[in-house]
């Protein structure tokens, strides 16, 4: 015999089930059609006799309870209201419901890269950045003063020569070109060297010019010390690095990570221009006079170029004010 499900739901239980533990017996609310849904069992035929239902004893044991749970309650009454509803789907509704999904996995997967993303930033880059940025504005700013001091100078001499009116002393001009103070012209050489391929880094994450793997050999500023040492002693009368003129008080050293010709940074390649006999000086800092020094650069990857030149002009250095110094008698 059958029942109605309304029938079935009010029969009684072979053993009752305490309020606090009894399900609760709820179709699943986000079944659009839930409410229009009506019983699923066979009505009971009127010639079918009605044969009574046999109660089973009431036992007070979890076990048989569970026993009874699983032989009389097998199905989930959610999973037995989801079978229902029979009815086909319109076309518009199930990709409207595909794409609204597909939409939220695309917007979950985004905001998650970006949030690990996030994550793995570091905040140092941005504070190395920033003081990179403020270095090189300041550098900008003193190689201004300097120039606007070096075109002053000019200026005074050419006035002190018409109030003197007398001609520059011969050897006062060979000292202020020793000295570096004013500009010169005349042959020479340009000897580039450059960091290696794998040492280049991204300039636009906030990394410094020099900031790279300890495990790559890059350009040092004992590197191009030697070659200004070679350079000197082969004969060289004007000397610089990447336009920045040595004079007496300009000094070649690392900061941090950064080379410094004086005060001013300087970054790869190194272009550095000697005025001088341009065969000598050339082949002073060749590889057939200094192997041993190219053996070593060659194996970091690091090969310097050299080339001649008929004319080159170099600035004048700049100069710093005389405060405690004085003329001895």
């Amino acid at each position: 015999m059958a029942y109605t499900l309304h029938e079935a739901r009010q029969a009684p239980d072979s053993i009752p089930i305490p309020k606090e533990t009894a399900p609760v017996r709820t179709r699943a609310v986000f079944s659009a059609s839930a409410a229009s849904l009506g019983a699923h069992h066979a009505a009971p035929s009127p010639d079918m006799p009605i044969t009574p239902r046999r109660r089973r004893p009431q036992l007070e044991d979890d076990s048989l309870r569970l026993i009874d749970d699983l032989t009389n309650r097998p199905m989930d009454p959610m999973f037995s209201d989801s079978r229902l509803d029979k009815r086909p789907k319109s076309a518009f509704r199930v990709w409207s419901t595909r794409v609204i999904v597909f939409i939220i996995c695309v917007a979950v997967g985004f905001s998650g890269s970006i949030i690990v993303q996030i994550l793995h930033t570091d905040p140092r880059k941005e504070i190395r950045s920033s003081l990179a940025k403020e270095l090189t504005q300041q550098t900008k700013h003193l190689n201004t003063l300097n120039s606007e001091v070096s075109s002053l100078r000019v200026k005074v001499e050419n006035q002190s020569k018409k109030l003197a009116n007398t001609t520059k002393n011969d050897t006062l001009t060979y000292d202020e070109m020793a000295t570096g103070t004013i500009p010169v012209t005349g042959p020479g050489i340009t000897l580039t060297i450059a960091n290696p391929l794998a040492a280049n880094s991204d300039t636009t994450s906030g990394s410094l010019p020099r900031e790279n793997s300890s495990n790559i050999r890059v350009v040092t500023d004992g590197d191009l010390q030697v070659f200004i040492q070679i350079l000197w002693q082969a004969g060289a009368e004007a000397i610089s690095i990447n336009g920045y003129r040595l004079g007496v008080q300009t000094s070649v050293r690392t900061a941090g990570q950064t080379i410094l010709v004086g005060v001013n940074q300087v970054q790869s390649p190194y272009k550095i221009q000697a005025i001088g006999n341009a065969s000598a000086l050339a082949s002073a800092v060749g590889e057939k006079s200094q192997r041993s020094l190219y053996t070593t650069l060659k194996g970091a990857g690091i090969y310097p170029q050299i080339t001649t030149s008929k004319s080159i002009t170099l600035e004048a250095a700049s100069s710093s004010e005389i405060s405690y110094a004085e003329r001895a008698n």
